[in-house]
């Protein structure tokens, strides 16, 4: 990503957060270090900090206001990219603070929507996290099947079901005619009860208690304690 930034000679202004991840540390602060920019996540944030805080008992100096970030963005706002306009949209469910990115590009709508949807023959993100919630997360993935049917949708993940090569675009009508957890047809209460049940047979995703301590904090270590040493906990009787 930075070579190709570099060999385009590219000015970078933003660095996207689409929600805290649990399954992988953010090289949003590196990225940030090498190539410039501002880093950007929904104002929500703060309620994952919260929970997440509260959990791993972190000390007052953790501040829970989302300030270890550029900028926190709230619903439907907008801002330049170059010469395109970028808008926020809520989408949480998969965590609080989960916010998609939508771009206009000529006639065309792209949107980056981090953990909703996955391809088709995948289906949609899990919902057993702390502050998650199944029902919320079909409210704003319907959000998300409202746009226009060619609406590119980029996705977070691809899990290669069945071997099949790696993919990571689709469109909102593939998605509508086709996602085998939420296509047109499947309703509210029919989806909440198929999330719920998948996800009580899901384990711990392997690094999400190192991950969610250090991108809770944008991407940074916790501070060193009194004797200078860092710390990530392990909750032996939570989660």
């Amino acid at each position: 990503m930075i070579e190709r930034a570099q060999a385009l000679g590219a000015s970078v202004q933003w660095i996207f957060e689409t929600h805290v991840h649990a399954d992988h540390l953010s090289a949003a602060p590196y990225l940030k270090q090498r190539l410039g920019g501002q880093i950007v996540i929904g104002s929500h944030i703060t309620a994952v900090q919260e929970t997440f805080g509260t959990l791993f008992n972190a000390p007052p100096d953790f501040a829970r206001n989302g300030s270890q970030f550029d900028v926190l963005l709230e619903d439907n706002a907008s801002f330049a990219l170059g010469t395109l306009e970028v808008k926020a949209m809520h989408t949480p469910g998969h965590t609080p603070a989960c916010m998609s990115y939508l771009v206009q590009v000529g006639d065309a709508t792209v949107a980056f929507v981090g953990d909703t949807l996955f391809m088709p023959d995948y289906g949609t993100a899990r919902c057993d996290f702390p502050g998650a919630d199944a029902r919320t997360l079909y409210r704003s993935i319907k959000k998300l099947l409202a746009l226009p049917p060619q609406t590119l949708l980029f996705m977070c993940h691809d899990y290669l079901p069945n071997g099949r090569e790696l993919k990571y675009m689709t469109t909102v009508a593939e998605q509508r005619a086709s996602n085998i957890h939420v296509h047109d047809g499947v309703d509210e209460d029919a989806f909440v009860g198929m999330r719920e049940a998948r996800d009580a047979t899901l384990d711990m995703p392997v690094l999400m208690l190192p991950a969610v301590q250090v991108n809770m904090r944008c991407g940074h270590f916790p501070e060193p304690e009194d004797n200078g040493v860092v710390y990530l906990k392990i909750p032996l009787n939570a989660l």
